[in-house]
């Protein structure tokens, strides 16, 4: 039966996309305040010191110099962090990386700032450093922190691997590496903020989650909750970076102190030095299968580097170990994956959360055990795809919305005809082309913890509805989105609908922003206080109309009688009614995934309660003279359940398959050599291939009208694809990322292939 949806599943315009390009939407930078003083870090240039002392006497004699903040100046817990408070606000005692914050300089003008920074003199006392994991898990290793350098494992143990590849026809084992990742946003981390009336510290940032900015700083400052008020501006992009801490703990602190407006923006070069990247990952694979191509046991070893601090390290390390078998049934599986402090700087999420990364090793172990069978790249991935009823390594059995057969089905076609035509056409001299296949399983929100979100539905006396969610849309569209479920359940348009966002004073919190969850989680939270609004409605309407509620619908801010009847009651006047029988106008929606706790020593349990699932196709060619790579198509199917907003997952495909480009062949973070943009490289408009995205739609009984999400998913399956399509043309594989022009060059003399093609 086909569900003709009134909001959903339709591309409406954007909420805010008018605003934007018009230029009215006020980012942090943008906020205006009377007369703000201007804030400035120093930071540390030591990979690993004491901190002996730090004089400001000299700095606080400049002109324009309010005030200059230590440690000693925290009132409250000087620590913060997603998960592990291991990260100071300010160094008290020790630095552990060069960008560790020292103190804070708060003065009237930029110039003065700047300068006091240059007059601080810190004496420190320095230490032993190191700079690899490996080197860290040595056991006469530096502490950096008091605990140890291993800052977590997870193990996932399943069957007997060790019997089951001695069986297998065939055992593939290699060693794949990554690199830390720049967020590269377009707009660096910045706020601002003041003292109310009443007391509160005010706080505007661009952020991904404003519920966590609000417990940290209320924990750093030692003050009651409602002192504090954290609201999310708008944001210019974050992919995981703005979910930590970073301007929002400074701009309070100075708040607590002075009771002066503040600003605080930081500059693309601090941007760099200081906000998270992604982790690198060094991924070991032993993978077997038997002789027709079927998946019998996997062992794979991970060393994620979370740098200094923690931050998102711990479900870095989770999520790429239950994910190393990829989109594939595999009966027996020994995984390990540990996650080590170094004096690096400190990674933290980024867009797949140790996903992409994991993806890049699984779907090359996938090509070379298809090439030692002689089995097509396209069909040893059908042969072993998950499916209803797939048990996956951590032993859960999969029920519903697995898509990942269809989205390999859907790239059949252009597969057929990529080989069959595109490979034949256009033989360029110095020319290789190649075609690469990446496919990839995403779970939905938090890994095996609690992971809920919040809503609230807020009726008027005159009838209007007013959406209140914690949810931080940075660009993604989970305003609109989860004004298109409420809209729906509530029988008015999304545009009509008033909402509040984001805001801790007037919001309740609805997680991250991260995790691919707010479709999911908060569409859920949203669609529960909605459908609690419409039954409240149509219970009053229908004693006053005096018909079953079963008769009744909602449409355009009315009660209707479904059959077509002209007898309807507007919500003006059924909150009227519900005013007067003393009942509330508001309803409340709570959703948290139906999850697990993974068993610390087998890694068993549920860690998602559902899973998105991708697969894409990439046409390439390599100049084999230069190391060039034109990616020249890209096609990428996506099972995101129920496409509530098409244009919008279209969107979001199209802006993962770029960063994934780039995360394939170009970007690449060198501590202490990459400074800015200019040191950076990311795709441009002239490195965009045609991609043709792919919508397949597998509901999920759970979700917000079948709905997933496909956020970090978009992302994941590019890289893989791009790096299985270079091994096919040039013949041999790359196994460190990114594939640079210096590496791809490397190859194509390696192998013959670089100078002119014989005649």
């Amino acid at each position: 039966m086909t569900n003709h949806y009134k909001q959903v599943g339709h591309s409406i315009p954007k909420i805010g996309i008018t605003e934007r390009l018009t230029g009215a939407p006020v980012f942090s930078a943008d906020i205006n305040l009377r007369n703000p003083l201007i804030l400035r870090v120093l930071r540390s240039r030591r990979h690993h010191a004491r901190i002996r002392s730090i004089d400001t006497t000299a700095a606080r004699t400049i002109d324009g110099v309010v005030a200059i903040f230590t440690a000693k100046d925290i009132p409250g817990k000087n620590a913060h962090g997603i998960i592990n408070k291991d990260q100071p606000l300010l160094m008290g005692d020790k630095v552990r990386s060069l960008s560790d914050p020292v103190a804070l300089v708060a003065a009237k003008t930029d110039t003065a700032a700047r300068k006091a920074l240059d007059r601080i003199k810190v004496d420190y006392d320095d230490l032993p450093a190191v700079f690899t994991p490996e080197d860290a898990m040595a056991p006469d290793a530096p502490a950096i922190h008091d605990k140890g350098n291993i800052l977590f494992t997870r193990k996932i143990k399943r069957g007997d691997p060790e019997t089951a590849f001695k069986a297998c026809a065939v055992v593939v084992e290699k060693t794949y590496r990554t690199t830390r990742i720049e967020h590269a946003f377009l707009e660096p981390d910045a706020g601002a903020g003041y003292v109310d009336d009443d007391g509160t510290l005010v706080i505007f940032a661009s952020t991904q989650n404003p519920h966590y900015d609000h417990q940290a700083v209320v924990s750093i400052l030692g003050l009651e909750k409602d002192r504090v008020r954290i609201i999310q501006t708008a944001t210019g992009g974050g992919f995981g970076s703005k979910l930590d801490l970073n301007v929002q703990g400074f701009i309070g602190l100075a708040l607590y102190h002075l009771k002066q407006p503040v600003r605080m923006i930081y500059s693309r070069e601090e941007s760099f030095l200081a906000t998270a990247k992604r982790h690198p990952l060094t991924m070991t694979l032993k993978t077997g299968a038997d002789k027709q191509g079927r998946l019998i046991a996997t062992r794979a070893t991970i060393i994620c580097d979370t740098g200094a601090y923690a931050s998102y390290g711990i479900p870095v390390a989770s999520r790429s170990a239950v994910h190393a078998t990829g989109p594939y049934e595999i009966e027996h599986v020994d995984i390990e994956s540990h996650c080590v402090y170094t004096n690096n700087p400190f990674s933290g999420a980024m867009r797949g959360f140790g996903t992409p990364q994991m993806a890049i090793a699984h779907e090359s172990q996938m090509d070379l055990i298809a090439a030692q069978l002689d089995i097509d790249p396209l069909e040893i991935r059908k042969i072993n795809a998950l499916s209803v009823g797939s048990v996956t390594s951590t032993g859960q059995k999969l029920t519903a919305s697995v898509g990942i057969g269809e989205c390999l089905d859907r790239l059949g076609p252009y597969y057929e005809q990529a080989r069959n035509e595109w490979l034949k056409e256009g033989d360029i001299p110095y020319r290789k082309k190649g075609i690469g296949i990446g496919g990839m399983w995403y779970g939905i929100g938090n890994t095996g913890t609690k992971n809920p979100s919040t809503a609230k539905i807020k009726l008027t006396p005159d009838g209007r509805l007013t959406l209140y969610t914690g949810a931080a849309d940075i660009g993604q569209g989970s305003s609109t989105v989860l004004a298109q479920i409420a809209a729906e359940v509530l029988g008015i348009t999304a545009e009509s609908l008033h909402l509040v966002v984001a805001d801790t004073q007037r919001t309740t919190s609805a997680g991250a922003t991260s995790a691919s969850r707010q479709t999911y989680i908060s569409g859920n939270a949203v669609h529960i206080a909605a459908t609690a609004c419409a039954s409240a409605l149509i219970a009053e309407a229908a004693a006053l109309l005096d018909l079953p509620a079963s008769a009744l619908v909602l449409s355009d801010g009315n009660v209707i009688e479904a059959a077509g009847s002209t007898r309807r009651v507007d919500f003006a006047r059924l909150a009227s009614r519900l005013l007067e029988k003393k009942k509330p106008l508001e309803w409340h929606g709570v959703f948290d995934p139906d999850t697990t706790a993974l068993d610390p020593e087998t890694g068993q349990g549920v860690p998602y309660a559902t899973y998105a699932y991708a697969a894409q196709l990439v046409l390439l060619s390599v100049d084999t003279l230069t190391g060039e790579v034109f990616v020249e198509k890209v096609f990428a199917a996506h099972d995101v359940g129920k496409a509530i907003h098409p244009e919008n997952v279209i969107g979001q495909i199209c802006g993962g398959v770029v960063m994934g480009l780039g995360f394939a062949l170009m970007e690449e973070y060198t501590p202490e050599e990459t400074d800015s943009l200019k040191d950076y490289h990311v795709p441009t408009c002239a490195d965009l291939p045609d991609i043709v995205p792919i919508i397949v739609e597998a509901p999920e009984p759970t979700g917000p009208f079948g709905a997933k999400g496909v956020g970090e998913p978009a992302l994941i399956p590019t890289a893989p694809a791009v790096i299985n399509a270079l091994a096919h043309a040039l013949g041999k594989r790359i196994y460190q990322l990114p594939a640079s022009l210096e590496k791809v060059l490397a190859v194509s003399i390696e192998t013959g292939h670089y100078g002119p093609k014989e005649a």
